[in-house]
């Protein structure tokens, strides 16, 4: 799989990750966190609503996210095509920091007073829209437990979910209930989308800054690489097995036809105009004449290794 035709994905992957390595090496993750008491009750910064989906504090919650964004966010960008992503993306992050901050000023006396930094409500929306949207691919049944390969992921994002109880569990919550409002006709942002202006300033700004996102082309055909090899007297160290001369008229023709048929599939047939010599059937003959106890498979090999004649014979004495 790769990033084509996904190019937010890719965006929200390398950016998340720039900027929680950037908030580490400044040593500012600390103003990074979203807590109601006293930093927004008291202090009155406002800013780190918005400012805590833009980076992870650690680095084994960077590592979940980024993987789960690979594999989920992939699917959900083709699914919706870029532009609808992208304004998928916004409206989910405006309406996660409504809830998250609603959710601190009616549930903070509980002990949910703080929420910790990255962008884990976007995951669990999109995560909710590869819920309803991407059919799973198989099923499985363990000890009796039937599962699907969907379980892995959920795995994982509960990794995420319940890696710093109780803050961390309300931004998963919080995400799958954006991404039920978001499929659901309650508020009717579905049809939503980015202005203009601003697409076309991602396209010719951002864009770029993201790189190639096709996929690597790679040839269907199985065609060997052709090695231009001078004769050798190492041939010797090869080992030759010899059977006794077949008797005339009972020359392996149905091996012949399977060996030309796999040329043909494998386009070795070709290599004649590649640099490789092809021993005509006089030559074949002739030495098959002067080595009786050689197979037919080792006097073309020769053949083909050598110039002429006279080197396929060197060869053969030597071996």
């Amino acid at each position: 799989m790769s990033f084509e035709h996904a190019p937010v994905t890719k965006g929200l992957m390398m950016g998340s990750a720039l900027t929680s390595i950037v908030g580490g090496i400044f040593d500012v993750k600390h103003y990074l966190h979203l807590q109601l008491v006293p930093h927004v009750s008291r202090n009155h910064q406002y800013w780190r609503l918005l400012l805590h989906h833009t980076a992870f504090s650690n680095s084994s919650d960077l590592l979940i996210a980024e993987i789960l964004l690979y594999g989920v966010g992939v699917h959900i960008e083709r699914q919706f095509g870029s532009v609808k992503f992208a304004s998928f993306t916004a409206a989910s992050v405006l309406l996660a920091t409504i809830l998250e901050f609603l959710t601190l000023i009616l549930f903070h006396n509980i002990g949910i007073n703080q929420i910790p930094s990255g962008p884990s409500a976007l995951l669990f929306s999109i995560l909710y829209q590869w819920y309803r949207l991407i059919p799973p691919a198989y099923h499985f049944r363990i000890f009796g437990i039937a599962g699907s390969n969907k379980a892995f992921v959920y795995i994982l994002a509960s990794q995420l979910a319940l890696g710093h109880l109780p803050g961390s569990f309300a931004p998963a919550v919080v995400g799958l209930l954006t991404g039920f409002i978001y499929r659901s006709e309650l508020v009717n942002i579905k049809s939503w989308r980015l202005s203009p202006p601003i697409i076309r300033f991602s396209t010719r700004f951002l864009l770029p800054l993201v790189g190639s996102t096709r996929a690597p082309r790679r040839s269907t055909r199985a065609r060997p690489e052709t090695t231009h090899q001078a004769p050798s007297p190492d041939i010797g160290n090869e080992e030759i097995i010899a059977t006794a001369r077949p008797s005339a008229g009972t020359e392996d023709t149905g091996g012949s036809v399977v060996r030309e048929w796999v040329n043909e599939l494998t386009g070795r047939n070709e290599q004649g105009t590649t640099g490789v010599r092809v021993p005509t059937d006089a030559e074949i003959t002739q030495l098959t004449t002067m080595f009786p106890n050689m197979q037919r498979a080792v006097i073309v090999g020769a053949l083909q290794r050598s110039p002429n004649i006279e080197s396929a014979v060197e060869l053969l004495l030597a071996s």
